[in-house]
C-alpha cells in the first residue's frame, strides 16, 4: 500500500489507504472517493464482498473501482470486470506507470453506470 500512495501522490493524487474491507467501506460511506482501488484479497471481507456492497448502495454505486490482485487467471479478470462490474483490473505485480495509466484512463471515464 505505501507503493501505491507513494506513486498515486507523486502524481498529485490523494490517497486514503485502508487495511479492510470494512474500514473501506466506511471510509468511502464517509467521504465518496473519485475512485477506489480494491485489492481482492483482504483479511475479514474480502473484495467481491466490497465490491458487491458498493454497487448496491446508491451512495457508492458510481464510483469507479480498479480490482489490484495478484489473481492473474483469465476468469478472475472476467468475473471482475463483467460479472462484478468493476472498471478495471490491474495485477500484480505491476509497474509504477500502468498504474497511473489505469488511475488517469478509469478517471477520465468519470461515474460508473449502474
Amino acid at each position: 500500500m505505501d507503493l501505491i500512495r507513494l506513486i498515486l501522490e507523486q502524481q498529485g493524487y490523494t490517497f486514503r489507504g485502508c487495511t479492510s474491507g470494512e474500514e473501506g467501506l466506511e471510509a468511502a460511506r464517509t467521504k465518496v472517493p473519485d475512485l477506489v482501488l480494491l485489492d481482492l484479497m483482504m483479511p475479514g471481507m474480502d473484495g467481491w464482498e466490497v465490491l458487491r456492497r458498493m454497487r448496491r448502495d446508491p451512495k457508492l454505486a458510481g464510483v469507479p473501482v480498479v480490482l489490484v490482485t495478484a489473481k492473474a487467471q483469465g476468469i478472475d479478470k472476467m468475473l471482475g470486470l463483467h460479472v462484478a462490474r468493476a472498471n478495471d483490473y490491474i495485477t500484480k505485480p505491476f509497474g509504477p506507470q500502468e498504474l497511473i495509466d489505469c488511475v488517469a484512463r478509469v478517471l477520465a471515464e468519470g461515474p460508473t453506470s449502474v
